[in-house]
């Protein structure tokens, strides 16, 4: 039986892409939804390349989450949704302090 749009409402976050500025690099992470613990690292940008063009910024974030749904879906035959496409602000716990 495959299941259909009633369905939504019993699927869970499995995971996150975090996006950290380390450096001068901006790197991408496919982390557990309430740690960076055991993290994988995705990919990376320099900041200079984000910065300066917004657009940039948005295509490497839509470059991981799509790389990221591929694998999902190779591996469980689902692609997953994506609630906030456009991210969503870190856990506090693991905001820096600025």
């Amino acid at each position: 039986m495959q299941s259909g749009p009633a369905d939504l409402g019993t699927l869970a976050a499995v995971g996150r892409i975090a996006f950290r500025e380390e450096g001068s690099n901006w790197n991408a992470w496919y982390a557990l939804p309430d740690t960076l613990d055991g993290a994988l690292f995705l990919g990376s940008i320099r900041m200079a390349i984000v910065t300066r063009d917004p657009g940039r910024k948005a295509a490497f974030m839509a470059l991981m989450r799509e790389g990221v749904a591929d694998i999902i879906e190779d591996k469980s035959g689902v692609r997953p949704i994506w609630p906030n496409p456009e991210g969503a602000p870190a856990p506090e716990h693991e905001r820096t302090e600025e």
